[in-house]
């Protein structure tokens, strides 16, 4: 995505091994501790206004979308924890949406398991298929023309960069091997990508004995761990 957005990065960090479980004493604390965070974030202004927030949504309208109609992973999880409070999905979903909040940074997790193929960032022609849910039923929407999205060889798992996530992909109580995106834009700085990373690996590592991590930043410097 160079061309639309010169400053973007995002860090994959991949894990195997994982023994995931439904929400647990450790994932209420990290979603509580979210929740707390967003409240003092936004006690003095919009969540629109927040910097990171502000880049996403300048990024949205660069391809078309309205953000005020499809908010970005982030606005949407503090606008929901600060209010509402976060969901209790599971344990990785739980663990991915707090820290996403708490380093303020649009993080969502697939289960690699049910991945086709790679994973890619492209601009969509409008004909790949996407497997969610509308009106509580599952159904297959296709992107605009042009909007930015995450895809298999299946199809799309993730839409406007990181607006909605699929179904076929998502994360669940019996998730064993899973990849998590996390998405940077100027002003968030790499160093603080990485801290998230970090903070990400840290939570995976207490999922079981034998959990092995990958990680890969891809930007204008492209660079990958074991």
């Amino acid at each position: 995505m160079s061309t639309l957005r010169p400053d973007y990065r995002a860090l994959l960090v991949a894990a195997s091994g994982i023994t995931a479980g439904e929400s647990d004493a450790a994932s209420e604390e990290a979603l509580a501790r979210a929740e707390a965070a967003a409240a003092s974030a936004l006690a003095g202004g919009a969540v629109e206004d927040v910097p990171h927030v502000r880049a996403w949504r300048e990024a949205y309208r660069a391809f078309g979308a309205k953000p005020q109609r499809t908010r970005n992973s982030l606005e949407a999880l503090m606008r929901r924890a600060a209010s509402a409070g976060l969901p209790r999905v599971n344990r990785l979903t739980d663990l991915y949406n707090a820290l996403s909040v708490l380093h303020q940074v649009p993080l969502g997790g697939e289960d690699l398991d049910a991945y086709a193929g790679p994973p890619r960032l492209l601009r969509a022609t409008g004909e790949e298929p996407f497997d969610t849910v509308a009106e509580g039923r599952p159904v297959v929407e296709h992107p605009e023309p042009g909007e930015v999205v995450w895809c298999d060889d299946e199809g799309v798992t993730c839409r406007r960069w990181n607006w909605r996530q699929g179904r076929r992909t998502q994360l669940t109580a019996d998730t064993t091997s899973a990849l998590f995106i996390l998405d940077a834009l100027e002003p968030l700085t790499d160093q603080a990508l990485l801290a998230a990373g970090e903070d990400l690996l840290d939570h995976l590592r207490r999922l079981g004995p034998d959990v092995r991590t990958a990680t890969r930043l891809l930007g204008p410097t492209t660079s990958h761990r074991g």
